[in-house]
């Protein structure tokens, strides 16, 4: 008798312990889908209105940045890649100036101007887009030229350091303000159909990956000048 119930109690062990083995797989995989789930769902979320125009204002610094190198090299009478300079204008032309602030002064600066919000900011921001783009249609212009004297370059370093001066706190605003208020003067629904709208025209400007793509140029200039490895502007001391 006592070897017939230890037999019939393993096997009731047994069997309890393959449908928890069962109960747990389930309850395992059933989690993994829902992870995954959540994941594609992240990877599918648009990003929204200010995310895309601070992550093209990151593009934005990295050719500030271009424009410093240059600039040094130009004060110093350093020979330096000129038509990497005129590419990195020709960027600020067609991605920031062309289309960038394009989608500011279309979507964002008209919305503030209608409910009373930030209009001495937004006249602001909109008279330096103007001055930046006689700026940089300078900019193109003296670097096509191959015979550029002294005084070319003198302009050169002003237009740049200019440009620079402007631009750091103007984007800095538009983080820091601009952006942040842009979602409190809009519904749910308008702030999710922008995020779409800016998709679309950024891929009808650009193609598909627009933004990479010119990050790529970026970086492609960077490394002409000698300024992309980022270990470089770590301090020694």
């Amino acid at each position: 008798m006592g070897k017939t119930n230890n037999s019939s109690s393993g096997a009731i062990n047994r069997s309890h312990f393959i449908k928890s083995g069962i109960i747990f797989s389930a309850v395992a995989i059933g989690g993994l889908n829902l992870l995954s789930s959540c994941n594609d769902k992240d990877e599918d979320k648009e990003v929204s209105p200010p995310e895309d125009l601070m992550q093209e204002h990151g593009l934005l610094n990295r050719i500030l940045l271009i424009y410093d190198a240059c600039r040094m090299h130009l004060i110093n009478k350093e020979p330096f890649a000129i038509d990497g300079l005129g590419e990195a204008a020709g960027i600020i032309k067609a991605f920031v100036e062309d289309y960038h602030e394009k989608q500011e002064e279309n979507y964002l600066f008209p919305r503030f101007e209608k409910v009373g919000k930030l209009t001495d900011l937004v006249q602001v921001l909109r008279t330096q887009h103007d001055k930046g783009r006689n700026i940089t249609a300078q900019l193109i212009e003296l670097t096509k030229t191959s015979n550029r004297n002294e005084s070319d370059d003198q302009k050169l370093i002003t237009l740049l350091g200019t440009f620079n001066i402007m631009y750091r706190p103007h984007e800095a605003r538009e983080d820091t303000m601009l952006f942040p208020a842009f979602r409190k003067i809009v519904s749910r629904h308008e702030y999710d159909s922008l995020g779409e709208e800016f998709e679309k025209n950024e891929q009808k400007h650009f193609g598909e990956g627009g933004f990479e793509k010119m990050v790529d140029k970026v970086a492609a200039i960077e490394k002409r000048l000698g300024i992309y490895d980022l270990s470089q502007f770590t301090p020694t001391g």
